[in-house]
């Protein structure tokens, strides 16, 4: 039995295994496709997910909003009253603001409860990469309190780069214009993007070619990893449905700076939505992001 629990929303992207080997539950993001509402309840499996994404089926997502927060919340404070959540970041979501506001709700209709809510300002692994400080930091006897101010400290150095293979989806999110879409698929153009330290999604450069775009993540890496440059931290991908492509930026990784601890995983439905299939994400602790 844990002295508080660690929460999260499924756009962590963590490995099933991994949240229940640690205890951690999670709020869900849903998202339509059609006419077809898919929660944690009935999701599609990852494979069929992108299947229809490449088909051209177009996924539109959700928040979680402050109702179902604190429907979390009051079943989670039967197991334990105390409890850190660590949420998508409120520049991407307005997700973090409804948990925040139903924990502050369940706090004052129960003041035994201690809830407290953490906006990561990371995305994907990004907030898997907290998830996991904060599950050692539990280990090594750390109080909620303290793990919570560590976190916090830990954010601003949390890296997040990533590169997209069809820009018609950052189109739709907004991320770029239409010309600048158009013009870079028929160009093979492809972006470089990272989370600033806002939680907010922005473009930083961009290459000719998938080649030198996953390069040039690992390049991003070696420009922003500063003092964390050691083989004992571990650095997380995630990827949209091209598995050999993540693996193949880890062993750039490893042959350029030893670092041999990752963890790769598939990206969520809700997060793939914005990003699309072929997405590659690399997160890692760094100097600054």
């Amino acid at each position: 039995m844990f002295d508080y629990l660690i929460e999260t929303e499924n756009t962590s992207d963590m490995p099933e295994s991994y949240l229940r080997e640690n205890g951690i539950d999670y709020t869900y993001l849903p998202y339509r496709i059609d006419d077809h509402l898919y929660t944690r309840e009935n999701e599609l499996s990852s494979e069929e997910f992108y299947r229809q994404m490449r088909s051209g089926r177009m996924p539109i997502t959700s928040q979680v909003n402050p109702e179902e927060a604190k429907k979390f919340f009051l079943e989670k404070k039967k197991i334990c009253k105390n409890i850190l959540h660590l949420s998508l970041s409120s520049g991407i979501s307005g997700t973090y603001n409804s948990a925040r506001l139903a924990a502050q709700e369940v706090m004052e209709e129960d003041p035994s409860v201690n809830i407290i809510v953490i906006d990561t300002l990371c995305a994907s692994m990004g907030v898997g990469l907290v998830i996991d400080k904060a599950v050692k930091m539990r280990k090594q006897g750390l109080s909620m309190e303290e793990n919570a101010a560590r976190i916090r400290e830990m954010i601003p150095h949390c890296v997040h780069a990533f590169t997209v293979d069809d820009l018609n989806h950052l189109y739709r999110g907004g991320r770029v214009s239409r010309t600048a879409a158009l013009i870079g698929t028929v160009a093979g153009i492809k972006p470089i993007l990272n989370v600033n330290d806002e939680g907010k999604l922005i473009p930083v450069t961009k290459v000719r070619g998938r080649k030198k775009a996953l390069l040039k993540l690992v390049d991003y890496m070696e420009e922003h990893i500063g003092p964390y440059r050691t083989s004992e931290d571990t650095f997380f991908i995630s990827h949209g449905d091209c598995l050999e492509d993540a693996e193949f930026v880890r062993d750039e990784i490893t042959k350029r700076f030893g670092m041999k601890a990752c963890m790769i995983n598939v990206l969520s439905a809700t997060i793939a939505a914005h990003a699309g299939p072929g997405t590659v994400a690399l997160f890692f602790m760094g100097d600054n992001r």
